[in-house]
């Protein structure tokens, strides 16, 4: 055998050792990607393919999960459950949404969720949208406190069903519901028409996810509530603290559109800087996310834009409106790294906006207090994905916005400007 010969029957294995390791990475990141954008994964809903790279990567993202994030995965023949516990728990930017119309939860639906979800668990193997109403509007007759803090529930409006629906909705894409007969739009025009459901009660088991249940929590007030049932008990030691940091640093870098060293305290950030070189790494090797560094903080791009569930839209009226204001925010932050904008002037200048292309836009965007109502919805985008930041006297322009801004021409006083993200 020649020499040549021999390298080739030598490198041969190597080199499919080596594709063998890329495939089983790039399917372990895959399957990462899908539980962080959907921690409830169902083997027949629309995310199955997803599903199956979970189950067959289970133990090896169970293991990494559990150790750098510590967050707990569930996988059966029928589910995979992601329990996350969020980095920030006053966030209030990333709410559930109807699939249709991307409305956000109220806090309203929000009571009616867990209502459901409480009736459902006391049905039998099928159920319908009237039985499931009727359930509901019992739980708030027999509970006076649902009255006292506001709120009511009693079928007798459009708007009700309407929320009831989108509760309903929202349950039928989790997996929780599977719809068998009959159609929610027909029930929203006329409460006599009804809808046959199946629970799928391991899916409706897996929904809660907390560190403690509810009913063993004394504590009466919301925000202690929500504290501990999430508590992660952690060692009262130098090395239990260090860890204590380490994870919400990593949740917040894998959680989170943009990580700003400002929001970090001094701890935090002198973490940080030591472990980046590490924690990075780590990150892009499970996910792919490819960090991007910079004066202001951390931001992880998804350059396949497979994993982004919240994005700015690139289409319609929404779309153009959406990055004409970041536009727009983003001069006035390179004007001005301290600038608060007042909402009144931002909806004047969405005024101007629809002036200037409403021939353009849907026709709904000339109604009187359109340009209010366009202006709050855009915000909220905006805000949930880092971009501004409401204070106070205004909107605050945040750092990573400046990718929206207008470029400058080399002779422009304001290019010699320290760039920001």
């Amino acid at each position: 055998m020649s020499t040549d010969v021999l390298a080739e029957s030598i490198a041969a294995p190597v080199l499919l050792d080596e594709r063998l390791n890329e495939a089983v990475r790039e399917e372990r990141q895959r399957a990462m990607r899908a539980l962080l954008q959907h921690p409830l994964i169902t083997a027949d809903g629309p995310q199955a393919a997803a599903f199956g790279l979970v189950r067959r990567h289970a133990d090896a993202l169970r293991e990494w999960l559990a150790h750098h994030v510590h967050w707990s995965l569930q996988v059966t023949s029928e589910f995979a459950r992601l329990r996350k516990v969020p980095p920030d728990q006053t966030d209030g930017t990333r709410a559930a949404r109807d699939a249709r119309t991307e409305a956000p939860f109220t806090r309203g639906r929000y009571v009616l969720l867990c209502l459901a979800l409480a009736a459902l668990e006391r049905s039998e193997r099928q159920t319908t949208l009237g039985k499931l109403a009727e359930a509901m509007v019992g739980f708030f007759t027999a509970d006076p406190a649902l009255a006292t803090c506001g709120l009511s529930f009693d079928l007798k409006t459009m708007d009700e069903r309407r929320d009831l629906v989108q509760v309903i909705r929202f349950l039928l894409e989790a997996g929780v519901l599977r719809r068998i007969q009959g159609d929610e739009d027909h029930y929203l025009k006329d409460d006599r028409s009804d809808v046959l459901y199946t629970i799928h009660r391991p899916v409706l088991t897996a929904m809660l996810s907390v560190r403690r249940g509810p009913s063993t929590i004394a504590a009466t007030d919301f925000e202690e509530c929500l504290a501990a049932i999430v508590e992660e008990p952690m060692p009262d030691s130098e090395d239990g603290q260090n860890r204590q940091i380490r994870i919400r640093l990593m949740r917040r870098l894998m959680d989170d559109p943009v990580l700003y060293y400002e929001d970090l305290d001094g701890r935090e950030r002198a973490y940080l800087d030591r472990q980046r070189g590490f924690m990075l790494p780590l990150i892009k090797e499970a996910t792919g996310l490819s960090p991007e560094v910079r004066a202001e903080g951390i931001a992880l791009l998804d350059h396949r834009g497979d994993m982004t569930d919240f994005g700015l839209p690139e289409e319609g009226t929404e779309g153009h409106l959406t990055l004409l204001i970041a536009e727009y925010l983003a001069d006035r932050l390179r004007a001005d790294r301290k600038v608060v904008v007042g909402f009144a002037a931002l909806c004047a200048h969405t005024a101007e906006l629809i002036t200037e292309h409403r021939h353009h836009w849907r026709k709904d965007v000339s109604a009187p207090g359109a340009d209010r109502v366009l202006t709050g919805i855009t915000l909220a985008r905006l805000e949930a994905l880092r971009l501004v930041r409401q204070v106070p006297d205004g909107i605050q322009p945040l750092p990573a916005i400046a990718r929206y801004a207008l470029a400058r021409l080399p002779d422009d006083p304001a290019a010699q400007q320290p760039a920001l993200f």
